[in-house]
């Protein structure tokens, strides 16, 4: 039985599932769950991020950390997590980069935080020769504590799920999913909720979204640098201040398609309440900030870098240029995606020094 036949009977049986459920089980379930069987990335694959446009991504990554490594003194023992690792693109890149600060990659436990079978196994192909030796866990609360933590996370939040309110003319009613009257899956609305009371109430038709996963993992990451010291990269697309709107989509071989029409078999996400999480982090006595994707790039110098390696190789001049537009341009990552940077208090991580926190 496929999960999409699965979820019929689980909602014909028990009733209408929230958005969040039913992306937990589109994403995770462990028979038929998009991440737990099939995750595709790259030209090949359904969706391509960041690091696979082109190194110069990861290598400025890796530039930070270890940047922010020396901003916190070269602690002798430093944590570096990467979380959601896709490939294992990223954390290549940034183990090749780090090395040109001295000391750092000594300093370094590395471990990559990884629920999905297929990935992890990627990932072991990968750094099969990595510079340090990479551990692996299910969770964050899996790495040890303990000493300071340098975190990234690259489009991992789009993929916690989230709940949708609808607001209608008597309140805020959650938005689940059903079955039509053929017994197909469909969108519909469930009992008003207290918990989208507190926001303004809106225009008639309007979608808000929360994901207290999202907002959680900004409370442990928080929590994590306040008592530990070190800082976080949280690096996706969202908003960095309130909204409305229906964010939640379905990619599969690189197009869009409704969430409903292949549970299982499409990659799910839903934009980062960057507002929240960076809330839920301060709360637990960590600073934070956050920025346009195309800014933060620009502040590490990718322009720098992509001239560098335009002069280093004149026949991929063009190549270079497209790739830096992709990550840097207002139409393309540059302005969808963010950069949030959770910290602790008093530390000052390259290109976040001038931000208000």
């Amino acid at each position: 039985m496929s999960l999409r036949d699965r979820l019929i009977a689980q909602i014909r049986s028990g009733g209408p599932i929230s958005v969040a459920q039913f992306m937990t089980a589109c994403l995770h379930d462990l028979r038929d769950g998009y991440y737990a069987t099939r995750p595709a990335l790259g030209h090949g694959g359904d969706f391509i991020t960041a690091p696979l446009v082109s190194q110069m991504f990861g290598e400025l990554i890796g530039l930070w950390l270890a940047q922010a490594w020396v901003a916190m003194g070269e602690p002798p023992l430093v944590r570096l997590v990467e979380a959601g690792p896709g490939d294992g693109t990223l954390i290549t890149d940034v183990l090749r980069a780090a090395r040109l600060v001295p000391g750092f990659l000594g300093a370094v436990e590395l471990w990559l935080v990884e629920v999905s079978g297929p990935l992890r196994a990627a990932q072991i192909a990968r750094l099969a020769d990595a510079a340090v030796r990479p551990r692996w866990a299910r969770s964050l609360a899996e790495v040890p504590d303990g000493a300071p933590l340098l975190l990234v996370a690259n489009e991992l939040l789009d993929c916690l799920p989230a709940r949708q309110f609808v607001r209608t003319d008597k309140g805020w009613a959650e938005r689940m999913v059903g079955l039509d009257a053929a017994g197909d899956l469909t969108f519909g609305l469930g009992a008003l909720s207290a918990a989208a009371s507190t926001t303004p109430a809106g225009e008639i038709g309007q979608i808000l979204e929360q994901s207290p996963a999202q907002a959680a993992f900004g409370t442990e990451v928080g929590g994590r640098v306040a008592r530990d010291g070190g800082a976080a990269l949280l690096i996706d697309y969202g908003r960095l201040g309130p909204g409305f709107g229906d964010t939640l989509q379905a990619l599969r071989g690189h197009r869009k398609e409704s969430p409903l029409d292949a549970p299982g078999e499409a990659d799910l996400t839903i934009h980062v309440d960057f507002p929240a999480v960076l809330d839920a982090a301060r709360a637990e006595g960590a600073a934070a900030a956050a920025m346009n994707q195309g800014d933060f790039l620009t502040r590490l110098g990718i322009h720098q870098r992509a001239a560098a390696l335009a002069r280093a190789r004149p026949d991929r001049a063009d190549q270079i240029a497209r790739q830096l537009d992709r990550l840097v341009g207002d139409d393309q990552m540059g302005r969808l995606f963010k950069v949030a940077c959770i910290h602790a208090s008093g530390l000052a991580p390259p290109a976040f020094e001038e931000e208000e926190r």
